[in-house]
């Protein structure tokens, strides 16, 4: 089950890979950048159409975010 700190964890590793503010972060999803200081604090969770724009910007897996299992292919 995905908590707020697997969010916070990797939108704060991502940042750092990308090397993005997080003003510059805001301004690429449409958020403002308090929004940005909550989710990498822990203390909003994205919503989640917030997040598919963060997963897209920062080349992040939402399943992987989200800790969901992908079904086995057979």
């Amino acid at each position: 089950m995905t908590t707020i700190e697997d969010i916070r964890n990797a939108l704060t590793e991502a940042l750092k890979q990308h090397n993005f503010t997080q003003s510059e972060l805001a301004n690429k999803i449409g958020v403002t950048q308090s929004m940005i200081s909550h989710y990498a604090s822990g203390r909003k969770m994205p919503a989640l159409d917030t997040l598919s724009r963060l997963c897209t910007v920062l080349d992040l897996d939402a399943n992987e975010i989200l800790c969901v299992e992908r079904p086995k292919q057979y």
